[in-house]
């Protein structure tokens, strides 16, 4: 849905002021507690609403990556199912841009909101679309293998991420930090960003892959939990139990079976669980099986 730029300046601004295009919401705000999406939930909308939806949802993705070559995967099917046309939702995003000039942090909120919408009505998972100048699909992923996952490392694949223009991050790492394992996490949410693992992720990287609005693994990738390090101010039986909870809190909030949590923490920190493909796809850890990336 590639068209010329339409307020992207002042909405830009708008939605990095809040957050969203850096490293997405605080949990449990604005991102919310969602699990995947299993199967479209009926859902009543008149025309005009779809219409405001979608223009509210392609919004966000324009808004969050200071590009109007970008759209959300819920819109271009949404526009399909309800044969809107691509000027038609420019001008209604061009209108409810000016409507909320004054009141960005709830355009923010609505613009979120709708793309969690098309989502129960389209069935589809809301995820960042790029397109090339040509107008065909860009399908360039990020790819970080063997790395350890230390202080900064979220903002440098933040960065690296929005320079390479890609879709989606390919990791493969031994594990490291979980506070930026989970800040990265908490970012590919945000905004619509794919994860995917083609060869080994383990501890903290488990956490990045989590964070994916989609999560995908080739047949001979390997993932493996174990017990974190529990950082200092933890340091207690019952900073410990904490640190466990927290890792409950977040796969929830991920979508992701929390129960994998529990597991990780009956796993020795030297120790490596190796977790079952069926297992992964089982627990939402993983949503699909694919033959790789480029």
């Amino acid at each position: 849905m590639p068209k010329p730029a339409f307020l992207l300046v002042a909405l830009a601004s708008l939605f990095a002021l809040f957050g969203l295009a850096l490293f997405g919401c605080a949990p449990g705000s604005l991102t919310g507690d969602r699990s995947p999406i299993q199967a479209p939930t009926p859902v009543r909308l008149s025309r005009d609403e779809v219409l405001s939806t979608t223009a509210a949802c392609h919004l966000l993705r324009v808004g969050q990556w200071n590009d109007v070559a970008v759209t959300d995967a819920v819109v271009i099917v949404a526009a399909d199912k309800y044969k809107l046309q691509v000027d038609d939702i420019i001008a209604r995003s061009n209108q409810l841009a000016q409507e909320y000039q004054s009141h960005p942090t709830d355009l923010l909120t609505r613009a979120i909101d709708a793309c969690h919408r098309l989502e129960d009505v389209t069935g589809v998972v809301s995820a960042l679309v790029r397109f090339e100048p040509s107008g065909e699909l860009r399908t360039t992923w990020l790819r970080i293998d063997g790395t350890e996952i230390s202080s900064g490392f979220a903002k440098r694949t933040a960065a690296e991420l929005r320079r390479r223009r890609a879709i989606g991050l390919v990791i493969n790492s031994p594990g490291g930090s979980v506070f930026e394992a989970r800040k990265l996490g908490r970012y590919l949410r945000a905004n619509g960003l794919r994860a995917a693992v083609d060869g080994y992720c383990a501890s903290a990287c488990v956490d990045v892959l989590a964070g994916g609005v989609e999560r995908y693994v080739t047949p001979s990738a390997k993932l493996g939990i174990h017990q974190s390090k529990v950082p200092r101010r933890y340091s207690s039986h019952e900073g410990g139990q904490l640190y466990v909870a927290d890792s409950f809190r977040y796969l929830r909030e991920m979508g992701v079976d929390a129960d994998v949590a529990i597991a990780a923490a009956s796993v020795p920190h030297d120790e490596i669980l190796l977790i079952p493909l069926a297992d992964a796809l089982e627990t939402g850890l993983v949503t699909g099986v694919v033959d790789g990336f480029e």
